[in-house]
């Protein structure tokens, strides 16, 4: 989490490629080896990918998985959520599982993913993130801790112009301390497919939402909170990183600030209430 630039590993994934037809083969050759090095039949873990689009994108995000450093055996899903650029000729590229779900959005990717999952334990990861090479190792330290069901991670922006690295960098400070005032009461709240696991036992029991519902990760770890607790990685190290597309909806930085600033106002209150519709 620097305050004047990004991490420096994050430059070794910075492809440049504007189609995945401009992918050359030995890229997806060298990324292979990574992954031929980490999946096994019988994994432990199942890394878990809705991808929506995301023809260029998904290469940046399993290139940065395929550099895990950890003995856990791992499986890796793409789940195609009904994408129409070249999504699915990138993952065919991949020595990955890949899974087609037609009916758009997250939830119905996720539950077909779990439905077809190995491994004990699910990692979600967002297809257009970054991966620090100890994210797996910490994310499993905190979810194989006896009575906890899911834990979720911190995550941080990658500057482009017009939100520089330092303006990010406090806002993910204020976004944080925000982040540690909810997980009291709602840690629900905390959670988000871009960083987030849990024992597939129980989430099969809870599901996700079929439909196509802004929330449905949080909706997940509420459910899941009837079978343990939500815990959080704290580990700097392990944070993901992400662009600032999110933010760019809402306009440049000033107004994406002002945007969320007024959402989590609304929700002040509810932080010492039970659980409020809008949650």
């Amino acid at each position: 989490m620097g305050l004047f630039k990004a991490p420096e590993w994050i430059n070794d994934f910075a492809f440049d490629y504007q189609k995945a037809y401009d992918i050359p083969q030995n890229v997806f050759d060298e990324i292979n080896v990574g992954l031929d090095r980490l999946q096994t039949d019988n994994p432990l873990v199942t890394i878990l990918i809705s991808a929506w689009n995301e023809e260029v994108n998904i290469l940046r995000c399993i290139a940065s998985l395929s550099k895990q450093k950890t003995n856990i055996p791992i499986e890796i899903i793409i789940v195609n959520n009904n994408s129409h650029d070249n999504t699915q000729y990138t993952i065919d590229r991949f020595h990955v599982r890949s899974l087609f779900q037609g009916t758009q959005g997250c939830g119905p990717a996720r539950q077909l993913g779990q439905e077809n999952a190995k491994g004990k334990y699910i990692l979600l990861a967002d297809a257009d993130c970054l991966y620090p090479d100890c994210w797996i190792e910490e994310m499993m330290k905190v979810l194989q801790k006896k009575g906890v069901s899911c834990v979720y991670g911190r995550y941080s922006f990658i500057p482009e112009e017009g939100f520089s690295r330092i303006q990010l960098f406090f806002f993910e400070k204020m976004k944080d301390v925000i982040a540690e005032f909810r997980h009291l009461r709602k840690p629900y709240l905390n959670c988000f497919g871009i960083s987030m696991g849990f024992v597939k036992e129980y989430s099969l029991k809870v599901g996700f939402v079929m439909t196509k519902f802004w929330g449905d990760d949080g909706k997940m770890a509420l459910g899941l909170m009837k079978y343990g607790k939500i815990k959080q990685m704290k580990n700097n190290r392990a944070r993901v990183w992400t662009g600032v597309r999110s933010l760019q909806r809402d306009g440049n930085f000033a107004e994406a600030l002002v945007k969320r600033l007024k959402k989590e106002a609304k929700r002040f209150k509810g932080n010492f209430v039970g659980k409020l519709p809008q949650d």
